[in-house]
């Protein structure tokens, strides 16, 4: 198996992004599945683009993109990605797209096809926070976690993508009142065993993972 495991640059005026710093992080191998690991730009279609030839390079199986969410206090494992930019602030291009369709001719919201709750689970049983996340937001996070399954769904049938967002590194939240962190260390820790679910689980556990709000 090989899994295309994705991390943004950094954006919004942080000097880090410890989605790439994380992904750098992981073992070339976990449990005998090739992991390749891609920095992409937190930039609108450009992001896609390059996960695009990443995926005709490499051949993955999978792809699971991994993102900064700040503010969050635990690794969330995202169920959906909606077809809507709209855009908070502008990427790092400067393009700040707004009530737009990522793909015109595309659904409303793709479900990812990654076992969501096995992941939740062996992250916890890791004694790292975790739950399901029911939103991607809608700025590049959201438009790679609808894109690359779009990208599946079109052009290459039967691979598997997902999304993982992550707190921010504690040297981040040094001048950011009462905003939770993570260590890098834990956040590699976790990656690591939501990959293992993914490579241990085709179809995921049914298990409660809802939310009432």
């Amino acid at each position: 198996m090989k899994i295309l495991v994705t991390g943004f640059d950094p954006f919004g005026g942080e000097k880090i992004n410890p989605a790439i710093e994380s992904v750098k992080r992981l073992p070339d191998c976990i449990l005998n599945a090739e992991i390749i690991k891609l920095e992409i730009p937190t930039v609108c279609h450009k992001s896609l683009k390059v996960i695009d030839e990443a995926i005709v390079k490499y051949a993955p199986d999978v792809i699971l993109s991994v993102g900064q969410a700040g503010g969050r206090s635990d690794i969330t494992v995202e169920r959906v990605g909606i077809n809507i930019d709209d855009c908070r602030i502008p990427d790092n291009e400067g393009n700040q797209i707004i009530d737009e369709p990522i793909y015109p001719d595309g659904p409303a919201a793709y479900f990812v096809n990654l076992p969501i709750k096995a992941m939740v689970r062996q992250i916890q049983e890791a004694k790292i926070p975790a739950s399901i996340s029911n939103t991607a937001g809608t700025f590049v996070c959201n438009h790679v976690t609808y894109g690359v399954r779009h990208l599946i769904e079109t052009k290459y049938k039967g691979k598997r993508s997902g999304f993982i967002h992550i707190p921010y590194l504690p040297e981040q939240v040094v001048d950011k009142k009462d905003k939770p962190s993570m260590s890098l260390e834990m956040i590699v820790k976790a990656l690591e065993a939501a990959i293992e679910a993914i490579i241990q689980y085709p179809e995921d556990i049914k298990v409660t993972g809802g939310a009432t709000h």
